[in-house]
């Protein structure tokens, strides 16, 4: 396989006052800090479980993912995925990825195209009803992701969910449609399972919510919808060989990471993820949550933010061209589409585009590219571009793992954990207190003098 590019030259601009001889200053920081993953003498280090992941799954352990997914394809029209944050960020991200845009136009049909949902991501009482209201004339299964069980919005939609199961098809049945994603031993999940007699896979304990999307919490409802997941491992696999082996001036994952800490450094302290195919617009989510959650402690860490373009050209386009000068910009570039489709001319050329006649229109999109790119380094915005060589399943995994490693490196470099996220607790706190829950009630009585 091509392996993924990354560009980093164009944010030696005037505007971000950096060369490369800053890059190449951050070399000792960054090979300390992969020596850290590696190991495991770093902060976190009961987290890293993900670095040789995709190396250390076996065929076995495919054959048996594949086989569940397959009775739930036999078994269902509509297969929903409950979970929050990266218990389906990283599913969501890579479906978009992979499948067909228009998917949702053909009749979800078990065996053949049966349709993944997700479920458990919010706490709307419009979304559920809309979502148990849409499912009505469809035959359903789940699979429940959830190291404790407990989660309050997937807790909220399993219950929910496991009770239509189990109206419909009975206890017996709803063990069939049932595939829980726990942990090993312990939590309320694993217990119902365990006494429902569901299916079960692991979340590994040593692999973060964030970074499991190659693990069953991932690979499981992929491969439920269809995806090929052998090779979304393979790609993975390849880049965790190739980010473990390069040197720093040849090694993708160590050239990001240096970019941007020394962006950082700079004063630089947005980064936008853009991308010009609508297909990777959950890739930006999914993003956005690897880096905020595992970056943003201590008062520190870059704030990760996305957009789509060309479309967000027409709405954020004005401030990233002349907006405040404290962000920077992440590209990811696709050199290869998976389809040709060229522009006719037309005989009255009222709209004056006969010049792109013959032309395909990803031509016109890399000319886009192009152009936006030394727009926004002109305005000031310095710009790192990670080309794929096409969006299939092998680019897609191997893109998941490059962000995965590169965001280790840059929170190290940063001095966080990049793998803990205790701020995360607050609000759950709070909503317990809130709602009256047991043992919060003076917490709550405080909370509400305050509204």
């Amino acid at each position: 396989m091509k392996s993924i590019n990354v560009q980093i030259d164009k944010i030696f601009a005037p505007a971000s006052a950096l060369t490369p001889a800053d890059i190449q200053a951050l070399k000792p920081e960054i090979e300390q800090a992969h020596a850290w993953l590696h190991n495991g003498q770093g902060k976190g280090s009961d987290f890293l479980g993900w670095v040789n992941l995709p190396s250390s799954i076996t065929s076995a352990q495919l054959d048996e993912i594949e086989a569940v997914a397959g009775t739930l394809r036999a078994e269902a029209d509509l297969i929903i995925a409950v979970g929050i944050g990266g218990s389906y960020l990283g599913a969501k991200a890579v479906l978009e990825a992979l499948g067909g845009s228009f998917d949702s136009l053909a009749a979800p049909k078990k065996g053949r195209n049966p349709r993944l949902l997700f479920a458990g991501q919010n706490i709307s009482e419009d979304y559920t009803w809309e979502l148990m209201e849409a499912v009505k004339e469809y035959d359903i299964a789940a699979i429940v992701i959830s190291k404790s069980g407990t989660t309050t919005e997937p807790a909220i939609a399993f219950r929910i969910l496991r009770d239509e199961i189990e109206r419909r098809y009975g206890k017996e049945g709803a063990a069939r449609r049932i595939v829980a994603v726990t942990d090993a031993s312990k939590g309320a999940l694993r217990r119902l399972a365990d006494t429902e007699g569901y299916k079960t896979f692991v979340i590994p304990d040593n692999v973060g919510g964030r970074f499991s999307v190659l693990t069953p919490v991932g690979l499981l409802p992929l491969a439920a919808a269809g995806i090929d997941v052998r090779s979304l491992v393979c790609g993975a696999a390849e880049m965790e060989r190739l980010t473990a082996e390069a040197p720093f001036g040849e090694n993708p994952a160590m050239q990001y990471a240096a970019a941007r800490t020394a962006l950082y450094r700079a004063g630089r302290k947005i980064e936008i993820l853009a991308s010009y195919e609508p297909k990777l617009q959950n890739i930006g989510e999914w993003w956005k949550q690897l880096y905020g959650e595992s970056e943003g402690k201590e008062g520190k860490g870059i704030f990760p933010a996305s957009v789509t373009l060309t479309a967000d050209l027409h709405s954020m386009g004005q401030y990233i061209q002349e907006g405040e000068r404290t962000m920077f910009e992440t590209v990811i570039r696709v050199a290869e589409p998976s389809h040709t489709f060229r522009i006719e001319a037309d005989g009255e050329n009222l709209d004056g585009l006969n010049f792109l006649a013959g032309r395909r229109i990803s031509e016109v999109n890399r000319m886009a590219v192009l152009g936006t790119m030394l727009a926004h380094v002109d305005g000031g915005v310095p710009n790192l571009a990670i080309e794929l060589p096409r969006i299939d399943a092998r680019g897609i995994g191997a893109l998941l793992y490059l962000f995965e490693k590169a965001c280790g490196l840059s929170g190290y470099a940063l001095g966080v954990n990049p793998f803990d996220q205790p701020g995360v607790e607050a609000y759950k706190k709070n909503m317990f207190a809130l709602l009256g829950k047991p043992g919060y009630e003076q917490e709550g009585e405080a909370l509400r003098k305050r509204l």
